[in-house]
């Protein structure tokens, strides 16, 4: 941060890998918003009808099991540049980690853009 006191970030968070990891077990509340752009230019793409985009916050990378937390967006054939929120609670133990995912059912190249976020709290234990 620029300045003292805007923001904490703790020591579950791992900038490198892209997860945190529970310090304590307990309830989280987890969101994450993600810009999404496609790479592709628009006159090569091909509109495919049921072309999706999944975000997903998953605990320990399981995200077919009910640990996890889900968003999907029907991608339209019209737009370069997406926005897709995912928000909820989930319980880990301490140790476990949680990272987001993003399932691309539509094949064109996506790249998420700077300023998507995501976080964690501890909600009690």
């Amino acid at each position: 941060p620029e300045r003292e006191a805007m923001f904490h970030r703790g020591p579950g968070l791992n900038l490198t890998s892209g997860q945190y990891t529970a310090p304590f077990a307990g309830y989280y509340t987890f969101s994450t918003t993600l810009h999404i752009a496609r790479r592709e230019p628009r006159r090569r793409r091909q509109g495919c009808r049921g072309s999706r985009l999944r975000v997903l916050i998953c605990v320990q990378s399981c995200c077919q099991h009910n640990s996890h937390l889900e968003s999907v967006s029907q991608l339209e054939s019209s737009g370069d540049l997406f926005t897709i929120s995912v928000t909820g609670t989930l319980y880990l133990q301490a140790g476990q980690y949680a990272s987001v995912f993003v399932d691309n059912t539509a094949g064109s190249p996506l790249t998420v853009q700077s300023g998507s976020d995501f976080s964690a709290v501890l909600l009690g234990v």
